[in-house]
């Protein structure tokens, strides 16, 4: 892999990492700030809420800059803002810092895939996709289990502080590495803001939002139902975030092949199983060795529709990818910021920790009948062009 993909890859690392350790050291925050773990599951919807702004926003304002100093810039605020978490002195002061790392999240996404997109070979797009998220999956299979043990071992703070240290070595690697690039656009902002009118684009970003918020609520609460539900002991919580993670490798790169193949019928078929495996963890997640197998799965599916539900977008924005894609990780975002409430009130006010899963299966199961709705959409013409027989 070139210097300059690895450089960008690890800085996916990095981000993926802070975004997603919080969920195995969710009730060491909650011990240790004295709130909830309701309260501590806010966090996650913080950083989902900086992502939710800035992925218009930012890449909206940034859209005529060069993009070495873009990216530059981005990661930059990204470290300041993990460091800003290990040193927060309170619950308030922690939500804030969490807001301000995934700000910046989105745009750098955006950027980084839109890129892969637009150097694959014609009808690799999805594979492209698949392998920008490669970090995204080591950040799951490697930042977040180590990030859980070194916040187990030295305390919460020191997991935010390794991320800043992290992500500040791939700053590094970009200031050497990646070459200097053109601005993504060079028109009119109102002429970027018009990919939205498409409403294919805004099917496509609505079916990243509610096929994923389910997979996300369970993910988001992970370390207390693999303990409270499935009986583990709290060591064991980073070995399953490492099940977890390797399953999202292989459903990485499965979901890219099966997308290229055919798109929509394939995300179909990864929502309808992915359904189907959260309805089963609720059924047997109390039988250990189920629950490792199921863990797996998860893993697997939640990033299997990944790579299809990115080449949607690219593939419905025309002239303004980088945008689409950058809103399409809010929307995502919207869908883990609305896991992180939900979850807590189903928890505090609702029929209690377990019954995440099935609330999970039906939210995908939504987001599954927006998929068919799409692909009835997209054979349509086809249908009204036919000629009688």
């Amino acid at each position: 892999m070139p210097p300059s993909l690895l450089s960008l890859m690890l800085v996916v690392f990095g981000l993926t990492t802070g975004e997603f350790v919080i969920a195995g050291i969710l009730p060491d925050v909650a011990d240790d700030l004295a709130v909830s773990v309701p309260a501590a599951g806010r966090l996650v919807s913080a950083y989902a809420l900086g992502m939710i702004v800035g992925g218009p926003v930012v890449t909206a304002l940034t859209a005529r800059l060069p993009r070495k100093p873009l990216v530059t810039g981005l990661v930059a605020v990204s470290v300041l803002a993990n460091l800003g978490s290990a040193a927060a002195p309170n619950y308030p002061v922690l939500l804030a810092t969490r807001f301000l790392a995934g700000l910046v999240v989105a745009t750098f996404f955006a950027i980084a895939i839109a890129t892969a997109v637009s150097t694959a070979p014609a009808g690799r797009a999805a594979s492209a996709v698949a392998k920008v998220a490669l970090g995204l999956n080591l950040g799951i299979i490697l930042g977040t289990p180590l990030g859980t043990v070194i916040g187990q071992e030295f305390g919460w703070r020191a997991t935010f502080a390794a991320v800043a240290a992290l992500t500040a070595v791939a700053l590094a690697m970009v200031l050497r590495f990646v070459p200097a690039l053109p601005a993504a656009a060079t028109g009119q902002l109102r002429d970027e803001l018009r990919v939205f009118a498409g409403r294919d684009v805004r099917l496509a970003i609505f079916l990243t939002a509610l096929g994923n918020v389910g997979v996300v609520t369970v993910f988001t609460y992970i370390a207390p139902l693999l303990t409270e539900v499935s009986g583990f002991a709290e060591g064991a919580v980073p070995v399953l975030l490492l099940v977890y993670g390797a399953g999202a490798v292989a459903g990485n790169f499965l979901g890219g092949r099966l997308s290229d193949r055919d798109l929509m019928p394939s995300l179909i078929r990864l929502l309808g199983a992915l359904a189907a495996a959260l309805a089963l963890f609720w059924a047997v997640g109390g039988v250990r060795p189920l629950a490792a197998a199921l863990t797996f799965a998860l893993g697997l599916l939640a990033f299997a529709v990944v790579p299809g539900m990115q080449t949607r977008v690219l593939t419905t924005a025309g002239a303004a990818p980088t945008l689409a894609v950058a809103v399409n990780a809010s929307g995502y975002q919207v869908a883990a910021a609305f896991a992180g409430w939900l979850g807590g009130a189903l928890i505090s006010d609702g029929p209690g920790l377990r019954s995440l899963f099935p609330v999970a299966a039906l939210l995908t199961l939504a987001g599954l009948a927006t998929a068919v709705h799409i692909h009835r959409r997209d054979r349509r013409p086809a249908a009204a062009g036919a000629e009688p027989v």
